[in-house]
């Protein structure tokens, strides 16, 4: 069962359980997935892995939006993106510690041959492939400018 049908799936169940939450952030990832399927120039498939980039893209999205509620003092609307933000995480692979990105990080780094930060753009290019959707973007680029450096 690819991630559409899970997704398809759990909306029925969500809608059994009267979980308004979970219903409505569910309801908005199979908005997103029939977007890109239909998207000019796409093919109608949607594979696993840019299903998960498009939730990945949502999570983040999320938690932006409840770091402006919050800065603008409105906790009430910063914990329903938080909440819609966990619920989207579950369809996720699971984020590497810290301890696993650096290790992750060393040995492509070791994989590339950089050795100094001006190879900092042969290292993201693939590293941000080898770690999509397990890492974000921003944690990937501090620890391989730290380990460069």
């Amino acid at each position: 069962m690819d991630l559409f049908e899970k997704i398809s799936a759990d909306i029925k169940a969500a809608m059994l359980a009267k979980d308004k939450v979970r219903l409505e952030t569910l309801r908005g990832i199979k908005k997103e997935f029939l977007e890109a399927k239909t998207a000019k120039g796409a093919d109608g498939t949607l594979t696993d892995d840019t299903a998960t980039r498009i939730m990945t893209k949502m999570v983040k999205q999320r938690r932006e939006t409840a770091e402006i509620y919050t800065s603008q003092n409105r906790p009430e609307l910063a914990a329903n993106e938080l909440a819609e933000a966990a619920v989207i995480e579950e369809y996720l692979p699971k984020q590497l510690t810290e301890e696993e990105l650096t290790a992750e990080l060393r040995a492509i780094i070791a994989q590339v041959g950089a050795t100094s930060q001006r190879e900092m753009g042969k290292v993201m290019g693939v590293a941000s492939k080898a770690l999509a959707g397990r890492a974000d973007g921003r944690a990937i680029s501090a620890k391989v400018k730290e380990l460069l450096s």
